[in-house]
This record gives C-alpha cells, sequence and structure tokens, in this order.
C-alpha cells in the first residue's frame, strides 16, 4: 500500500520542522538540564496550530487527520523529545471530550486547549494498576445530583499544569467482568479534592509535566459524566488505536533526530587519518538504523491510515505493530547513535545521550511492548 504524502502534509512537515529548528533546538538541553516545563514554546506552537491539531475547526482546533497529526508529532519529537511531549501531550484526554462530551464540555475546553491556553490531562493509571486498566480502584460513588470520587492516579501526564481532567472511575464495583463499571468524568483540576505531586526525578522527557494525582472526596455534578454511566472502558478503547500510533510517530522522531546526530557525526570525527564514516562499520550501523527507522515510519503512517479510514480491526493491528516497531528500533538506534559517537556521546556534550533516555519511554506508555505483542498475537492467531 502506497503512502505518498500529499502536498498539504509536506507544508506540514516542512512548517513544523523550521519551527522546531528555530524555536526548540536551541533550547532543549537548557530544558532537559533544569527539568523545565517549556510554557513559552506551546503558546507559540498554539499560533501555529501545533497543540492537539486534531481539535475540529469548530472549536478552534486545525481539524488535521490522523497522518498529519501524526507528522507533527514526529517532527516536535525530532526537534527534541523533552519539548515535544510538552507540545504535543498539551490535549492528552481531549479526545474523549471531543467524541463523547456534552456540546457544553466541548464548548468550554476544546478552543482553551487548542490556543495554548489549557492543558488536558487523563487520569487512568494507577500505583497498582497500568496494562490492566479494568482493574482500576478509583471509585465514583452517587450522591444526590452530584459523584464521589475517591483514588489515586500515577503517572500522569500534564498532572500538575494541566486545568481539566479526563479521570477514569469505577462507578460500579460488583460488575463482571470489571471493564463494564468504569465512567469516565470531567473534572477541572481547582475542584477541591484534587491534588497533585510532581514527579521529577524522570530518566528522559524531563521537559514534559508528570505527576501523582489524589482524589479526596471531590464532588462533581452528574453532568460531568463523559458519555454513558459504566461505557468508559468501552469509550476509552475507541482511543488506544489513535494514542499508539501518536507514541509510534514519537519513536520514530527520536529515531530520525539519533539518525541526523549519528551522521553529523560520522562526518567530521576522524580517526585514524580518515573521517569514521569511511569505515565499513560505523557507515553499516548509519545504514541499518535509517532502514529500519523509514520501516517504522511507513508502518506508522500506515497505522495512521487505518485510524482515518475507520476500520477498528486494522487500525488496532497497524496501531500495535507501528507502536512495537518503532518503540523499539528507536532505542535501539539512539543507542547505536551513542555507539558511534564513542566516548563524546556518554556525556552531554551531544544530544544523542538525551535521545537514548527520551526514547525508552516509548517502549511502556499507551501500552507496554508485551501488551503489544499480546495485541498483535491475539488478532493473528
Amino acid at each position: 500500500m502506497s503512502f505518498q504524502l500529499s502536498d498539504e502534509h509536506q507544508a506540514i512537515r516542512e512548517a513544523v520542522r523550521e519551527f522546531g529548528e528555530n524555536e526548540i533546538e536551541p533550547v532543549a538541553r537548557e530544558h532537559d538540564e533544569n527539568k523545565s516545563y517549556p510554557i513559552d514554546l506551546i503558546e507559540k506552537a498554539a499560533e501555529f496550530d501545533f497543540v492537539a491539531p486534531g481539535i475540529p475547526v469548530e472549536y478552534g482546533g486545525a481539524g488535521m487527520d490522523t497522518l498529519s497529526s501524526v507528522i507533527v508529532t514526529e517532527e516536535l519529537w525530532r526537534a527534541d523529545p523533552g519539548i515535544g511531549s510538552a507540545i504535543g501531550s498539551r490535549g492528552f484526554g481531549s479526545n474523549m471530550i471531543r467524541k463523547y462530551g456534552d456540546e457544553w464540555m466541548k464548548e468550554e475546553w476544546l478552543p482553551r486547549i487548542a490556543n495554548g491556553e489549557s492543558a488536558c490531562c487523563s487520569c487512568i493509571s494507577e500505583p497498582a494498576h497500568g496494562s490492566n486498566v479494568a482493574g482500576i480502584e478509583t471509585v465514583a460513588e452517587k450522591d444526590g445530583d452530584e459523584y464521589v470520587i475517591n483514588g489515586n492516579k500515577m503517572w500522569i501526564t500534564n498532572g500538575t499544569v494541566a486545568d481539566v481532567a479526563v479521570v477514569m472511575t469505577k462507578t460500579d464495583t460488583d460488575v463482571e467482568p470489571q471493564r463494564k463499571g468504569i465512567t469516565a468524568f470531567l473534572v477541572p483540576t481547582d475542584t477541591d479534592g484534587f491534588e497533585t505531586t510532581k514527579i521529577d526525578n524522570k530518566l528522559g522527557i524531563r521537559a514534559s509535566d508528570l505527576a501523582e494525582v489524589q482524589l479526596n472526596d471531590v464532588r462533581v455534578p452528574e453532568k460531568n459524566v463523559i458519555g454513558d454511566v459504566n461505557k468508559g472502558f468501552y469509550q476509552l478503547m475507541d482511543f488506544f488505536a489513535s494514542g499508539r500510533t501518536s507514541v509510534a510517530s514519537q519513536a520514530v522522531g527520536v529515531a530520525q533526530a539519533a539518525i541526523d546526530e549519528a551522521k553529523a557525526y560520522s562526518n567530521e570525527r576522524e580517526q585514524g587519518g580518515q573521517l569514521i564514516k569511511d569505515y565499513q562499520a560505523v557507515s553499516h550501523m548509519i545504514a541499518e538504523m535509517a532502514a529500519n527507522t523509514e520501516a517504522a515510519r511507513s508502518l506508522t503512517y500506515r497505522a495512521a491510515a487505518a485510524v482515518d479510514n475507520g476500520n477498528d480491526q486494522e487500525a488496532t493491528r497497524f496501531a500495535s505493530m507501528a507502536k512495537l516497531t518503532a518503540s523499539e528500533n528507536a532505542v535501539d538506534v539512539a543507542d547505536d547513535a551513542i555507539q558511534v559517537h564513542g566516548g563524546a556521546g556518554f556525556v552531554t556534550d551531544h544530544p544523542v545521550e538525551r535521545y537514548y533516555r527520551d526514547a525508552r519511554i516509548t517502549k511502556i506508555y499507551e501500552g507496554t511492548s508485551e501488551i503489544q505483542k499480546n495485541i498483535i498475537a491475539g488478532q493473528i492467531l
């Protein structure tokens, strides 16, 4: 199947790449070392529709298709994964609002997310429940015309910077299977009892915000149910394919960044009286890095096309294949880039050590590599 990018797609890539080279790359190391959230860059990115680009035009977004959004993410991560993550995850959870939220939710929050004013977070994972979403223990109990939410969420992107959260809860703790008792709620983060603790001892993507969230007797009105009561798990499943395709594009972006650095270094570093690119061991290593990354990119674009085509089974399969392939490749390519640099790659003088740290997360979130293998095997077998 051919995936020839349109002129529009190419224009999007060029625009994001220019933004990355001019705005992100010069300050990437600084944000990584200081673990600082790049709010100024987020505001600039929003002016170019790079924040939550899939939000429809009628709500102030760019209305990009999945492939266009994938290209935006890829190029942001190519410029710097940490800052790219901060920009790209700004609308994390807004898809749930967009597809299942009531009109007042969309009108109140989607324009603010698209223009960079507000961030959204998606509160799913818990200390004891990562891959096993159905096992979550956060509970929402009905009390008159309100729900009272209690629980603990972990590894929440945008936890301390978000203005609104999509919180997955149990509204029926007795039903079997457990996934039938999950409900999504819209929770403004300034609601009493919504408390966050920043997690800043991360290996990589240090410019991106991460937090633990405590929900202590958080009260929200009944109208804040997103979609239907006890249907939250099935609603969430609608976004697994697009989410995993997005992570695959992150992995492609950081892999390409590592290749770019390895290529540049091999063209300037001399050893034994010649450039190191003239050693077959180095040139073959870079050739494999490029070939494998191009394969990952093609699979990612195919997954994006499947998501846009609306074929759920095909989208699920290709999204898992893309995420597995691209994330595993990103770590391998970043490792090879350090090898090309030798000792110079092991210190912060060059960005490849940062790419190695940043790439590692892509094998974990939105479903680990092991989970992706389970999904792929389940469809094939």
